[in-house]
């Protein structure tokens, strides 16, 4: 039997150095974040000056030719796998002059038979959703032989 008697006890701290330790390392704490946004703030380049509108006009008429939006109907069809799974888009084209109603329809018709073949593991993710933006605006200029652009996603929602 070991004898409790005989073993030493341990001295603890007493409150009032744990609660001076605490106020210090608070104290640090607050310096160092004073510090560090004191730096930050210096670091900080100043906020641009808002141009009216007059004065930057002239500044995006000359960068080049002007690009419009030309919204396609929304297209809604069923995938190819899983075939319970819809998908609903609006999109908009992105071109220097508006196309003929004969040619937007085009496209539309071929963005909505590729939607057709797509399958649901093919754009899960932002890798999978950058994809499909690019094949969409492959095909979209493709079929306007260059004249899109690009093809611009305003929604897309599945079902």
């Amino acid at each position: 039997m070991a004898d409790t008697a005989t073993q030493p006890t341990q001295k603890r701290p007493s409150i009032i150095l744990q609660m001076a330790m605490l106020a210090g390392l608070t104290v640090v704490a607050l310096a160092i974040g004073w510090g560090a946004g004191v730096y930050l703030k210096g670091q900080q380049a100043a906020a641009p000056k808002p141009a009216t509108a007059a004065a930057a006009e002239p500044v995006v008429a000359s960068r080049g030719p002007r690009l419009v939006t030309q919204d396609l109907p929304p297209i809604t069809t069923n995938m190819a796998a899983p075939t319970e799974t819809w998908v609903r888009m609006d999109l908009s084209l992105l071109l220097e002059a508006p196309l003929a109603a004969e040619l937007s329809s085009a496209i539309h018709q071929d963005l909505l038979a590729f939607m057709r073949t797509v399958k649901m593991h093919q754009v899960e993710g932002p890798s999978g959703f950058q994809h499909l933006k690019a094949d969409l605006r492959e095909r979209a200029s493709m079929r306007s032989s260059g004249k899109v652009s690009d093809v611009l996603i305003r929604t897309l929602v599945y079902e």
